[in-house]
């Protein structure tokens, strides 16, 4: 029996001609689509959270996620990819290619906060080539010990090394829900997600800082001062209102507001039916008003739907959420 020849790669992804590859038992077979049959007059059930992701995913436009080139292509090639299931496989191959690191890597000042599984990343600032030493560049390493949040890792190092800090710094995170990468992932994952890229971005920007030298070090540690006196870092959780603590400390922890203020109007909409948070803690009617430099250059929408993703599961136990999400520059 003769072998297939392997499909060439394009940021990783096994590619066929036009057809995506999939593995079976060792070997690489292109993936093509099913046989035409006549369509069923059953239709499977989609969750509403699945049918709001589809439509967030439709109405996501590439051009205005300001993504690197490497991640636009990475982007699309697992948008192209027909299921879930070989898109999580998918992941699991970049993480078995990640490169390893070293045990000085994995120290606390290279820790991501808020994942479920440990990681560690970390990044050089180096000249874009021999012949253009004035544009420097940043490449990121890193390990994780779980696969899922490798691959995810191995997607950004990859998408984002060799990039300027400028460049990262505008990349818009919900590319994860074009790439239907998030699709694949639970709450808490996504969570993961959003705080490597967060850290990925700061390292940057640290790295660019450094290398720059324009700043004196008691200068440096003047703006960090200021910097952590205007964000938001801690606030006084309430016994008994479990969705109210989890809300404040999720968007403190990964948007770090320099403003955050959280209502409870639950007693307003009393025993509202279909509302899992008021069944378990009274808790089902919010307002939150926010400012955070994370919503600078996005839409109300994309704003709207950061939270949401944010927030995860606790948003499927209240009835309504009221935002009011802004930047510091529109206070």
């Amino acid at each position: 029996m003769r072998r297939p020849s392997k499909p060439l790669l394009i940021a990783g992804i096994p590619i066929a001609g036009l057809a995506l590859a999939s593995y079976n038992n060792g070997f690489v077979s292109a993936w093509s689509p099913a046989p035409h049959t006549a369509p069923s007059t059953r239709r499977s059930p989609k969750s509403s959270s699945s049918v709001l992701l589809s439509a967030i995913e439709d109405e996501l436009d590439l051009s205005t996620l300001n993504l690197t080139p490497q991640l636009e292509m990475m982007v699309n090639a697992f948008s192209s990819i027909p299921d879930e299931k070989t898109r999580h496989k998918q992941l699991l191959y970049m993480a078995s290619k990640l490169p390893a690191v070293t045990d000085d890597v994995r120290i606390s000042a290279n820790k991501v906060p808020g994942c479920l599984s440990t990681v560690h990343v970390d990044c050089t600032l180096e000249p874009k080539s021999d012949d253009d030493d004035s544009t420097m560049v940043v490449n990121y390493f890193g390990d994780s010990d779980g696969l899922l949040t490798k691959g995810l890792l191995a997607l950004l190092i990859r998408g984002l090394s060799g990039c300027t800090p400028e460049e990262i710094q505008m990349v818009d995170p919900t590319f994860i829900q074009a790439a239907k990468i998030s699709q694949t992932l639970t709450p808490g994952r996504n969570n993961g997600f959003l705080n490597m890229l967060a850290v990925m971005k700061k390292k940057a920007l640290d790295a660019a800082e450094k290398g720059s030298g324009a700043a004196t070090a008691d200068e440096e540690k003047e703006e960090e001062k200021e910097e952590e006196a205007a964000i938001v870092t801690s606030f006084e959780e309430i016994d008994g209102k479990p969705m109210y603590n989890t809300i404040m400390s999720t968007l403190i922890t990964i948007l770090k507001p320099t403003s955050i203020k959280l209502t409870d109007n639950s007693a307003q909409h009393a025993g509202h039916a279909g509302s899992k948070g008021w069944e378990e803690s009274g808790e089902s009617h919010f307002a939150l008003a926010i400012v955070a430099e994370a919503f600078d250059g996005l839409s109300l929408v994309k704003r709207h739907q950061l939270i949401y993703m944010l927030l995860g599961e606790t948003m499927q136990k209240i009835h309504a959420l009221e935002i009011k999400a802004k930047s510091p520059a529109e206070v």
